[in-house]
């Protein structure tokens, strides 16, 4: 039964690599180029706002679905698994407004700030504080319970 955990685990860490490897095919962002450009004068990509909120909230689903994959087969909880999951989507509702604002507002708010919003809103990076964040809870629970 571990073994069929840990295959999970890497199916869900492959999910999360494949959708970030397969960005540029599979979902809607003409701000790509924009950032892997590095360079703050290239001119600002034109774009349509209904297929880039329907593009970032597909990858939000599939970000989060991998996510707790990940999350449900290290822990094995499923409350914990409702709560990472609520966790993520917290962050995604907080951070992709104001990337929307940032955009609307043509990243005059900042590059940089525009840049790390922009990373809070495509990758699962909550994803790095959930699970030291369980492993610490669930070590806390056996040590309690001895």
């Amino acid at each position: 039964m571990k073994i069929l955990s840990w295959l999970l685990i890497i199916v869900g860490v492959f999910g999360l690599v494949g959708v970030r490897m397969l960005e540029g095919q599979i979902f809607y962002d003409p701000f790509l180029n924009y950032f892997h450009e590095g360079n703050k004068n290239i001119s600002f990509p034109e774009f349509e706002w209904g297929k880039l909120i329907i593009s970032h909230i597909f990858r939000f689903a599939l970000n989060l679905f991998f996510s707790c994959v990940i999350i449900h087969f290290l822990f094995k909880n499923k409350e914990w698994t409702v709560q990472g999951a609520v966790l993520i989507s917290i962050i995604f509702a907080i951070t992709f407004p104001i990337y929307l604002y940032c955009i609307s507002d043509r990243f005059d708010i900042g590059y940089l700030f525009s840049f790390y919003m922009r990373r809070f809103v495509i990758q699962p990076l909550i994803l790095l504080l959930i699970v030291p964040l369980f492993y610490y809870r669930k070590q806390m629970m056996l040590r309690n319970s001895n």
